[in-house]
């Protein structure tokens, strides 16, 4: 080759060695460049992964027509348990559970031969004490004349004055003491004291029967059913807000497409240390006698409305060092706590009596660990997509 052409070849390979540098320079700086932008995404999906997203919502406004939902129990308007007064045998009975009676109808009546012997033998005491009386009374007579002709003393005399009144005394405790007995007799009519329904009968022909609610069962129980008594246990918190007047509705199981209205009329004026209620008694109507004595109700109280009331869900709430608290979200999407207040708990819902705006964007289930200054990001809003595998 001629010298010429050596060069033209050299300065060939010159340039194509400086052609393949800046190809590879150029090949490096790519992926490096490519390799920090995905770090540099990566990075940013990493950041935004850690900001918790929440879900956010106004306060609601209280409801037309609040009502405070709770159990109750119903009891006939007057029930009254019948006993035996006398002791014996149960010789007959007449009105069996469900019989509608009348006041002074007669139930049952009791066979009492000890009673019959003791009025026997009181009797005769009075005889005795009557007897003696007579006598004595003769005596005092007969010795008051004697005075007169002074064959005796009036120390004796005295004696026979004192002795007939302590023989009237006798005779007066001997008829008390049959009237007594004749009283007891009176008791072997077991009669129902007003009118209203048999709702327990507790005894048979022949029974043994003792005297007394110590010693012996309820024989009848007679329970005026035409209206019922509710009683329900209110909590303390809303005790002002049902006075006697207020309307209430009733739901029983068996009659599940049924309500009856009830009206509170009295109030124990006094809170269970134990519960923290306060026992209310409602009145309802039962002349159709659906309802039962002794029946469990659901009770729904209405409670005053209040426009201006703001609820949050029961979930919202926070209660820890700083006492009781509801998360919301401010305008540079970071978490501002505010203290509140509640009115009035509903279980589901809490109506708050301060701490929030109508316009506060309450966090509903804030996460663990939540603090006043954190941001977070509302669920719903556009998220950055995930990195690609690729870079």
């Amino acid at each position: 080759m001629s010298p010429s052409d050596i060069r033209k070849t050299k300065r060939g390979l010159r340039i194509a060695g400086i052609v393949g540098a800046v190809v590879a320079i150029a090949i490096v700086a790519t992926g490096v460049l490519a390799r920090s932008r995905g770090d540099a995404r990566l990075r940013e999906w990493t950041e935004a992964q850690a900001i918790p997203t929440v879900a956010v919502a106004p306060p609601g406004a209280s409801a037309d027509g609040d009502e405070l939902k709770l159990p109750g129990r119903l009891e006939a308007y007057a029930r009254a348990p019948l006993y035996a007064r006398t002791s014996g045998y149960l010789k007959s009975w007449s009105a069996d559970i469900g019989t509608p009676v009348k006041a002074g109808q007669l139930l049952a009546e009791i066979e009492t031969p000890d009673l019959d012997q003791q009025l026997q033998q009181a009797r005769a005491d009075l005889a005795t004490a009557q007897a003696n009386e007579k006598l004595a009374g003769i005596t005092a007579e007969r010795w008051q004349k004697i005075l007169e002709s002074n064959a005796v003393s009036k120390q004796d005399v005295d004696e026979k004055t004192g002795d007939l009144a302590a023989k009237r005394a006798l005779v007066a405790s001997a008829k008390a003491n049959v009237d007594r007995y004749v009283a007891l007799k009176g008791f072997t009519r077991i009669v129902a004291p007003f009118d209203g329904i048999v709702t327990a009968r507790n005894t048979d022909v022949g029974a043994l029967v003792n005297a007394g609610s110590a010693a012996g069962q309820e024989l009848f129980v007679v329970s005026d059913t035409r209206k019922l008594r509710v009683y329900v246990n209110v909590p303390q918190t809303f005790v002002p807000d049902v006075p006697p007047g207020t309307k209430a509705t009733l739901t029983v199981p068996e009659h599940p497409e049924k309500t009856y209205t009830a009206t509170v009329e009295a109030s124990a004026q006094a809170v269970n240390a134990q519960s923290g209620t306060t026992l209310m008694q409602l009145v309802v109507d039962n002349s159709a006698g659906e309802l039962l004595p002794g029946a469990y109700a659901n009770v729904s109280l209405a409670l005053p409305h209040d426009a201006t009331a703001l609820s949050v869900p029961a979930s919202a709430l926070i209660f820890d060092a700083g006492g009781l608290r509801v998360a919301t979200v401010g305008a540079d999407n970071r978490v501002v706590m505010k203290p509140v207040t509640i009115a009035r708990d509903f279980g589901k819902t809490i109506q708050l009596g301060s701490g929030l705006a109508p316009d506060d964007r309450v966090i509903i289930n804030p996460p663990d660990g939540v603090v006043a200054g954190t941001e977070v990001r509302i669920a719903g809003n556009a998220e950055p997509a995930a990195p690609s595998a690729k870079g």
